[in-house]
């Protein structure tokens, strides 16, 4: 039996049927450090060198959008660590950076953890400053509400983490490319939440100038489960590259905003039974959040993993699925394109000027406005612009141009004739599509 719980207003949170969740917990209420040690947590940091094994071994991979593998993360931050006098044994001069700015509007995950489970969060920074040798620690994020609830926590354990580094909640104002892991070096170093060209990468000069491991805050929740069970029963779920399980947000479909734990490698049919959605109603789907772009039916056909995603064009990245239904995929890209003109840095001219041609372009197809050689030019940009800026944003809007371009062309052609009949009851172009709010959850 499907089991629904909510521990944010209208947020359903749903463990995939018959499984154990590993990062979900049934209940609405805050877990405590005497509950959080009661199932296991906080034990006694043992063997580094047996733990970064187990890590190693688990193919844990990173949930923040890359998709970046863990263990790889982990050996280049030791590799550029130094000995600081008067360390003690087994400290070095690194720093763990959690990265907890969830950025991506349509993703609820990394909040939802703070919220309601910070100490399996702060735990998985301990073990991480383990695997690295760090004596410092950053918990780096712009909800309120999580950051109170991580401070009540910390509150609990006396200001310390049990055997840990000395950790400090940094908190910034929200952003997309806030939770751009150069950008969350910048803040915590007392600069602007914004990209800096690379290299150096954080794990060779990051905070302070030391190597840093930044790691979103779900990767880290994982490490307390390695921990006490081992690689072994992590990979008992899964796929053998992408090994485990992950959050992830779906929205749209009729139904409220629902956080789901799901084991990698699930069919997308599954999926959408889950969420009770037919799949005739289906016509695509905003995929890993806005970075990848759109997908159309073809999705039905795939499974949910790295490798699947990353061959039909798109990817999994921070786990958050906006489904295109009743909406009009012109409309839901007009509205991303928007957004990334909205929320740029600002730094860099090509990304500046880039997303405001896309999605000027895309908002003048969205109203029936767009003629054909706008097109050809929304084609042409989507292709010279990739990887001209300081951060993967102008990528992103290149992604969803080319992907509404080669995905949807009947809609398309539909929008150039101005004969579109789902955009009058569509989705606006000044918001975000299939942003979850927080105030609305609260």
């Amino acid at each position: 039996m499907q089991h629904i719980f909510s521990s944010a207003g209208g947020l359903a949170v749903v463990p995939y049927p018959g499984s154990d969740p590993r990062l979900l917990l049934t209940g609405g209420a805050v877990e405590t450090a005497y509950e959080y040690r009661d199932r296991g947590g906080y034990r006694p940091v043992g063997s580094v060198a047996a733990l970064a094994d187990e890590v190693e071994r688990s193919g844990l991979r990173g949930r923040g959008g890359a998709g970046f593998p863990f263990a790889v993360k982990v050996s280049g931050v030791r590799g550029g660590s130094r000995v600081g006098a008067g360390a003690p044994a087994g400290w070095t001069e690194t720093v763990v950076l959690a990265n907890g700015e969830e950025g991506e509007p349509a993703s609820f995950k990394d909040r939802w953890l703070l919220r309601n489970r910070p100490h399996l969060v702060l735990d998985g920074v301990r073990l991480a400053a383990a695997l690295v040798g760090a004596r410092r620690a950053y918990l780096y994020l712009s909800d309120p509400e999580s950051a109170r609830c991580v401070t009540a926590a910390l509150d609990e354990l006396g200001g310390v983490l049990p055997d840990g580094p000395q950790l400090a909640v940094v908190r910034v104002d929200p952003g997309y490319v806030a939770g751009e892991e150069t950008a969350a070096v910048r803040a915590v170093n007392g600069g602007p939440a914004k990209p800096t060209d690379k290299p150096p990468r954080p794990f060779e000069s990051g905070v302070a100038g030391l190597p840093t491991l930044v790691s979103n805050v779900e990767t880290l929740a994982n490490l307390p489960f390695l921990d006490r069970w081992g690689a072994d029963a992590y990979r008992a779920t899964g796929t053998a590259l992408s090994p485990g399980t992950f959050l992830a947000t779906v929205t749209a479909g009729g139904r409220p905003p629902t956080l789901y734990e799901l084991p990698h490698g699930l069919a997308f049919r599954d999926l959408l039974a889950l969420h009770g959605v037919a799949e005739t109603d289906l016509r695509g789907a905003l995929i890993g959040g806005y970075f990848t772009g759109l997908l159309d039916r073809t999705i039905l056909d795939l499974t949910l993993d790295h490798e699947t995603l990353r061959r039909a064009g798109a990817g999994l990245g921070c786990g958050a699925i906006g489904l295109i239904t009743t909406e009009c995929p012109v409309a839901v890209a007009a509205g991303v394109l928007n957004y990334f003109d909205r929320e740029n840095a600002g730094q860099c001219g090509s990304c500046f000027n880039g997303t405001a041609a896309m999605a000027a372009v895309a908002t003048a197809l969205a109203a029936g406005r767009a003629r054909a050689d706008d097109l050809q030019r929304l084609r042409r940009w989507s292709t010279v612009l990739r990887g001209r800026g300081a951060c993967g944003t102008l990528d992103a809007a290149c992604n969803t141009a080319t992907s509404l371009l080669e995905r949807f062309p009947r809609e398309v052609a539909a929008h150039l004739d101005n004969r579109c009949p789902d955009c009058p009851a569509g989705i606006a172009t000044d918001h975000a599509p299939y942003r979850v709010e927080t105030e609305v959850l609260l």
